[in-house]
């Protein structure tokens, strides 16, 4: 039986299923095994290590610690409740208008990315005005309708994920600061760092980068030196300011002080830094990469949520459930009539009935007409469905992002 307990509760006879830490960085050459030596113990807790899931049929148990299914839904309780207080977003056109301009955004943010990054492996400096500009183009298509372009950005392969990841990061952290009310200047400088916060890992070669398995010490300690080498690159560029020269050098630190570079704590570590922190972490597991299959949105919450508790300021961890809802933009869900759907619009007050494009049958096990159902209406007014969960595009060989708009489906 799967169990999830304290690190703190920890014993040698124990078998760890899962570390439950982000960004899969943990001291261990496997996800999995047999806990055989105190000093095994006392590295998971050095690594800031607070929740770990065991499995009792395999080693020692802890009688009263829940199971990992009574554990997710207590947690999938608090996050609806967090995400039922999320404020409208205002969107200034519609879905399938601003599709072809976020399309293009996002093509030509990818490329500059790109570019910076063989650049910076040339000795070159940053070109900030190229920068500036596409931050700009990303904020607009955030402030015309934020589920076009974050939506797009959901689907990224593996080749691509270090450039895309930028762009997923610039994006969604313009949407969180414009969902906390910061102003537009702090916005864009916020903008600016989300794009260029992994600047350092030009610095990185790919085959660390890019490698299928575990990192061996030596190769962690090269990707723990890109917030640094970023901030020493970006501060070539003196037209830079100091809001994304720090989400650059900082968006790795963590409350418990068990981050990077710095390894700071608490409150010093600035809010743009904290937020970055959060969108960074998000993106990550939810992006298919070389070592891990992405995971559904509410997952990433889910996790996101009970780091809350040590890695991430609980204020700011629950305002980014609430900027990017439950069901966002771009997922694929499974109603309870057997169909497949894709979210195009969250509902002002009901975020687990958005308005969807329904498009597969899992019954038949073929294409549909496509359709939007409003899951917030009932029978006879566009409704009467329900989503059950989330589906992986993978497991049923379709591409949802077709049906973002039925005028290209």
């Amino acid at each position: 039986m799967l169990k999830k307990v304290d690190s703190s509760q920890l014993k040698v006879g124990m078998y760890v299923h899962d570390l439950s830490c982000d960004w899969m960085t943990h001291p261990f050459v496997r996800n999995r095994f047999l806990l055989r030596s105190d000093d095994e113990i006392r590295k998971i807790v050095q690594a800031g290590i607070h929740d770990v899931v065991i499995d009792s049929g395999k080693g020692l148990d802890v009688q009263d610690a829940p199971t990992v299914a009574q554990a997710r839904a207590e947690t999938e309780r608090e996050l609806v409740q967090i995400a039922a207080a999320a404020p409208q977003v205002v969107t200034r056109v519609s879905l399938g208008m601003e599709l072809a301009r976020a399309t293009q955004v996002r093509r030509q943010a990818s490329s500059l990315v790109r570019t910076v990054m063989a650049d910076v492996r040339l000795g070159k400096a940053v070109e900030i005005d190229r920068v500036q500009h596409t931050v700009q183009d990303i904020t607009e298509s955030i402030l015309r309708n934020p589920g076009a372009l974050v939506g797009l950005l959901r689907i990224k392969s593996k080749d691509d994920y270090t450039f895309l990841h930028s762009v997923s990061v610039c994006a969604l952290l313009v949407a969180f600061c414009r969902s906390r009310g910061i102003d537009g200047a702090t916005t864009h400088q916020a903008g600016l760092g989300g794009l260029l916060h992994d600047t350092g890992k030009a610095l990185v070669p790919d085959s660390v980068l890019n490698k299928p398995g575990p990192l061996t010490p030596e190769e962690f300690a090269l990707i723990k030196r890109h917030p640094r080498d970023g901030y020493d690159i970006l501060c070539r560029s003196p037209e830079l300011g100091a809001i994304p020269l720090d989400i650059a050098l900082h968006h790795h630190e963590r409350r418990d002080g068990s981050g990077y570079p710095d390894h700071l704590a608490g409150d010093a570590i600035s809010e743009l830094a904290q937020m970055a922190a959060i969108v960074d972490v998000y993106d990550a597991l939810t992006s298919d990469r070389s070592y891990h299959k992405g995971v559904a949105a509410a997952e990433a919450l889910r996790k996101i949520y009970e780091w809350s508790k040590f890695h991430f300021n609980p204020v700011f961890a629950q305002d980014f459930m609430r900027c990017v809802g439950i069901y966002p933009v771009g997922t694929m869900v499974m109603l309870e009539s057997g169909r497949l759907a894709v979210v195009i619009e969250a509902h002002e007050s009901n975020l687990l009935a958005p308005k969807v494009n329904v498009f597969f049958s899992t019954k038949s096990k073929t294409y549909i007409k496509p359709e939007t159902v409003d899951l917030s209406r009932g029978f006879g007014f566009g409704g009467a469905d329900k989503i059950v969960g989330h589906e992986s595009a993978a497991k049923w060989q379709v591409d949802p992002m077709r049906f973002l708009s039925l005028a290209d489906a």
